[in-house]
């Protein structure tokens, strides 16, 4: 887990790099420390240069990044290739592959030397990755499957800057706020966060998850998708399926247990952390779990999660997060971000983080379970809405007008409306934050609506039932937006290794087929079905059956109190005015803090972007970024065969 940097100039034989660029270069590779403390280089020649800051987990005294392969490539990886081992095995025996590492960044370069954009599908891991070809002047980059791992791109007239954070490309663009995409700020108002591929800098995009790119000087970006998950239910028989679950995870968590290093994980309250909780206590009986919860009354999950540490027999080291610690520390954890993500939850994630980094260098955590297995609740709203579906169109009408007419609030009246409102319409991914007409009332510009993002991924998915669509839409946006980003950056703010066994090509496959009924069966509340009996005898059952809760995080209460006061101030005095109704905002937090309605996820959503605009625009708010040693210029790369 690093963060790397690239350039590489779009003018051929334009000879060394000047080093006022080398200079600005260092300085942006410094912003992305806290990803690699271990070690920093840079490497540069005629019309490029690559820098890598390296947290070291396997073969930590050698693997040493940027590196040179077949007197051909140089390459920056971040991420972890769990199959290494086995890769390296096969181009050795196939191709005679020689090899100066025991690490997985040089089995990498050797899978792409000889098997070229064919060696993605066979990555067993999570990755972004950066390989130029000397010989040919070209550059090669690609993401992982789900988006696990970040990849930012910026083109310019000069050449294609690549980077694992948005930070380190700003130097290279034009200023933010002459620079903000209003087009990608009105998707963040309806998701809480930013979709792929787009960034609030109009000029800096994000790959996507399971895509590559082939660039060349005069010729661009040519972007490649290498894969797409999808879910397309299956008969199956449901003690296979249990039993296929099984043994995937169980060896996926395998996998991810191996580092030279220390390795811990997460654990919550649910069937998720606590089933890769107990299958990797069985390969680690000393595992160190950490959990995170608030001092507000039925927002802490340290008791449950205190309960199945004790049944697993393992030890737990809690985080209990103040308001004195949010206030102290949200200016950080926002410009951690790049980009805003308004998912509360990511506060008491950075918090866990910052603790185990204390004690390990590598957690596991459950993130991927809900996409894959139906984990959540509204995953069950095309059951409960079946009847109204399947009446004639006339009879649907005739609802929807009656829907209509019912005063707000009068019982039965959302449900009319939901039932009369086609998925497409009526789910926009987890997350739905202002409405159209709300966004209406709050932008000061116009802007796509929210189907430029999803109604595409709808179309792909219509040979398939409500739920499994739901699913493939928060698969593609909901998971890498915001599940991963928060992961990644929460994590990575504290030089922590996040892995992710869930989200592995055998559990994938496991979970792909899976048709709804073993997911969410009918006549009961439950989620995830098929994984929770896949755990059975192996998760503790008080836990197995337990409602999903994900770190509960208390921002209703937060906005009515000391924070809010905060907040109100923070809106009163942003100049993110210029494109919001701030004002507006400001009234919906007054009506919650007078005990109204709860408006909370819509004024921190609206809040997030201002503390962001405060911070990457108007410079109003200072961050204390942790000092980074000056890069080191220049270095060869490590030579290899």
């Amino acid at each position: 887990m690093c963060g790397l940097s690239a350039f590489v100039s779009s003018r051929p034989g334009a000879g060394p790099l000047d080093g006022t660029f080398l200079t600005a270069f260092s300085a942006a590779l410094a912003t992305m420390h806290h990803r690699g403390p271990d070690d920093t280089q840079v490497v540069h020649g005629e019309g490029y240069v690559f820098g890598f800051n390296r947290l070291a987990i396997i073969d930590r005294e050698h693997s040493v990044q940027p590196l040179r392969y077949a007197d051909r490539w140089t390459v920056v990886f971040n991420g972890e290739i769990y199959n290494y081992r086995e890769l390296r095995a096969e181009l050795i025996r196939a191709h005679g592959a020689v090899f100066a590492t025991e690490g997985d960044s040089e089995v990498l370069a050797a899978a792409f030397h000889y098997w070229g954009e064919a060696a993605l599908p066979r990555l067993r891991g999570m990755f972004a990755f950066v390989a130029y070809d000397h010989h040919t002047g070209t550059l090669h980059a690609a993401r992982d499957a789900f988006g696990i791992k970040p990849l930012y791109l910026l083109e310019t007239a000069d050449g294609l800057h690549l980077a694992s954070e948005r930070k380190a490309l700003d130097p290279f663009a034009p200023p933010a706020g002459a620079a903000l995409d209003t087009e990608s700020l009105a998707h963040y108002l309806t998701f809480q966060y930013v979709p792929d591929p787009l960034s609030l800098h109009r000029h800096i995009r994000r790959l996507p998850p399971g895509h590559r790119i082939v660039w060349t000087p005069g010729g661009g970006i040519r972007m490649h998708r290498w894969f797409k998950p999808s879910l397309r239910p299956l008969r199956m028989q449901p003690e296979a399926a249990y039993q296929a679950i099984q043994d995937a995870l169980t060896a996926s968590v395998r996998k991810h247990l191996h580092a030279d290093v220390p390795v811990g994980t997460f654990l919550s309250s649910g069937v998720d952390s606590s089933a890769i909780a107990a299958l990797a206590s069985r390969e680690k009986p000393d595992l160190h779990a950490f959990t995170a919860g608030f001092a507000a009354q039925g927002y802490s999950e340290i008791e449950i999660a205190q309960d199945t540490a004790d049944q697993l027999g393992i030890r737990l080291t809690p985080t209990v997060v103040t308001d004195e610690d949010v206030l102290a520390h949200l200016p950080r954890i926002v410009q951690l971000l790049d980009d805003p993500v308004a998912d509360p939850s990511l506060i008491p994630l950075y918090f866990l983080a910052r603790t185990a980094s204390r004690f390990v260098t590598v957690v596991l955590s459950g993130e991927g379970s809900d996409e894959l297995f139906g984990g959540y609740t509204i995953y069950r709203e095309p059951l409960s809405l079946a009847g109204v579906d399947k009446l004639p169109p006339g009879v649907k009408r005739g609802l929807r007008h009656l829907a209509d007419v019912l005063p707000e609030g009068v019982r039965g009246r959302s449900f009319l409306e939901r039932g009369t409102t086609p998925i497409e319409q009526r789910y926009y991914g987890n997350a739905r934050i202002f409405t159209p007409e709300e966004k209406a009332q709050l932008m000061r510009f116009t802007a796509q609506p929210h189907t430029a993002i999803t109604a595409q991924l709808y179309a792909e998915t219509a040979d398939v039932d409500d739920v499994a669509s739901m699913q493939y839409v928060d698969l593609h946006t909901w998971l890498p937006g915001d599940i991963l980003a928060k992961a990644d950056r929460m994590s990575m703010a504290h030089s922590l290794e996040l892995r992710v066994p869930f989200l592995d090509q055998q559990v994938y496959a496991a979970a792909a087929g899976l048709p709804t009924e073993l997911k969410l069966p009918h006549g009961t509340a439950t989620t995830k079905h098929a994984l929770r009996e896949a755990m059975k005898g192996i998760v503790p059952e008080s836990v197995r059956e337990a409602r999903k809760l994900g770190f509960p995080t208390p921002t209703r209460l937060w906005l009515r109190g000391p924070i809010g006061d905060w907040v109100d101030h923070l809106l009163a005095t942003s100049g993110a005015s210029e494109y919001l109704d701030l004002e507006y905002a400001r009234g919906l937090l007054a009506e919650h803090r007078a005990g109204g309605a709860d408006r909370s996820r819509k004024v921190w959503t609206v809040a997030m972007f201002c503390l962001w605009h405060a911070i990457a625009v108007e410079g109003t708010i200072s961050v204390d970024v942790p000092a980074a040693p000056t890069a080191v210029l220049p270095r060869r790369p490590l030579a290899m065969h």
